[in-house]
């Protein structure tokens, strides 16, 4: 599979990519299409080229109906019957596939609801499924998404964290991020990585825990002039 994703640097690419794919950086090679020109405005976004590694088949492989084996044709067969029985009915195809994972996309009439505020039906679904698709295969992880919401949210936090990040190395005060589940957490981690100046660390128990992001005590914080 190979997809594209754009970020304003490449650093936040990468990091919209780990988590749109759920993947490591060791899991994918990246290609950089465009590095952003400044233009009289502004700066247009840095846009990179994802490959998979372990990847046997291709893009048209992955989306044909007719090479989709038994495991994933149960798989939305369940989201499907699932959806139906929700009152919210919708079509199911593979998003992308790789060998230890399994993205779905519903498409639906009813988006809105099935994605929910936060996304927290999205999440709730995707629980119930992976409950399922356990059974079937234990080493093989379900994502569901519906409307690109993933993508959408993940580009969103990658934003506060890098608006967050800057505005703690003005000033010099740590800000402590909403509470977030492991994912959006690395998310936050991975995109404010590479930010000279500020550091990252999750605060609290249980699944969700909070990311403080302060300034880093070896280099000073930067002053408005």
């Amino acid at each position: 599979m190979i997809k594209e994703f754009e970020g304003k640097t490449e650093q936040e690419a990468i990091a919209i990519a780990m988590d749109a794919l759920q993947l490591d950086l060791d899991e994918f090679d990246v290609e950089i299409l465009d590095t952003g020109k400044r233009g009289l405005f502004k700066k247009s976004n840095v846009r990179i080229r994802v490959y998979l590694h372990n990847e046997n088949q291709t893009d048209s492989d992955t989306e044909d109906v007719s090479n989709i084996g038994e495991y994933e044709q149960n798989v939305i067969d369940f989201v499907t019957t699932l959806l139906s029985k929700m009152g919210y009915p919708g079509f199911v195809k593979i998003n992308f596939q790789t060998d230890n994972k399994l993205g779905l996309e519903i498409v639906s009439d009813h988006s809105a609801i099935i994605i929910g505020k936060k996304g927290k039906n999205l999440d709730a679904i995707q629980l119930i499924v992976n409950v399922y698709a356990g059974q079937l295969n234990s080493g093989v992880k379900v994502i569901i998404d519906s409307e690109n919401y993933r993508l959408r949210h993940e580009e969103q936090l990658v934003k506060l964290a890098i608006r967050t990040g800057e505005q703690v190395r003005r000033n010099g005060h740590s800000k402590l991020l909403d509470p977030m589940n492991p994912f959006e957490r690395r998310l936050i981690h991975t995109a404010l990585n590479d930010m000279e100046g500020v550091r990252t660390k999750s605060e609290g128990e249980g699944l969700f825990k909070q990311v403080r992001i302060s300034i880093d005590d070896e280099l000073p914080p930067l002053r408005k002039e």
